[in-house]
């Protein structure tokens, strides 16, 4: 099929470049590991918990914001791309648009479940443990983020075609997405009702049920759902801004 043998040559060529500076890998994990720790021996006494507990609690929070920051910003490397010519030059191919985009937010997924990975094991030597499947699931839900997140980030990177205006966009919407999931410490009060129109705190929700050994939770069906529709219409939207800038 043209569509998987295209996706497959642009991503083998991504993970190249990725493979041939691997030190992106390494900076994408340090703020998730600073947190891990710096922060994460102070909440079995902020919050009364177990070691366990207090590491099942914090791990799949970090592991939700790895994946937001670990795509979010991936457009910046398409910029760049665009500034270059390399985007001009596939004008001349029959390579498939749709595989432009899927070929890099490939990339992107395996970029970020290698990093979850190792923060995972990173965690364990501090009393965090997890069933193979749960996890399994929890990386599945991970990857469907890190679609998401590169489509949109790629989407904008095309309409915006500039780093001086992704930058301050990015920042201004990530932030505030951040602090109300509950990624670091409980939502309470008003800050709970609104975090609940965020998506991405069904994600943390669900991750924290299947790291407690719980896949039944209704959030663990919630988030999937709502990941996998957002994923696809930003999928879409990607792959149209892709099609429309890349003739």
């Amino acid at each position: 099929m043209k569509l998987v043998r295209d996706t497959w040559m642009v991503f083998t060529r991504q993970m190249t470049l990725v493979l041939r500076n691997p030190v992106w890998l390494i900076v994408g994990l340090m703020q998730p590991l600073y947190f891990l720790l710096l922060f994460g021996p102070l909440l079995k006494g902020a919050l009364r918990m177990s070691a366990e507990d207090a590491y099942r609690f914090f791990v799949p929070g970090l592991l939700v914001q790895l994946a937001m920051f670990g795509t979010l910003f991936v457009g910046f490397g398409l910029i760049a791309e665009l500034r270059a010519g390399v985007i001009e030059r596939m004008r001349v191919t029959p390579v498939s648009r749709l595989a432009l985009l899927l070929g890099r937010s490939l990339r992107d997924v395996v970029t970020l479940l290698v990093q979850a990975a190792l923060l995972t094991v990173l965690a364990l030597p501090f009393g965090l443990s997890v069933r193979a499947g749960d996890l399994f699931l929890a990386f599945a839900l991970l990857a469907l983020i890190a679609l998401m997140l590169s489509a949109v980030s790629y989407a904008l990177a095309l309409k915006l075609r500039s780093e001086d205006a992704l930058a301050p966009l990015m920042n201004a919407v990530s932030m505030p997405i951040l602090l109300l999931s509950g990624i670091l410490l409980p939502l309470s009060g008003w800050l709970k009702t609104v975090g609940e129109w965020n998506p991405f705190t069904y994600a943390v929700n669900a991750s924290r049920a299947l790291f407690a050994g719980d896949p039944g939770n209704a959030n663990v069906w919630k988030a999937l759902v709502i990941v996998s529709v957002l994923a696809v219409a930003a999928a879409a939207w990607a792959a149209r801004s892709f099609a429309r800038s890349v003739r």
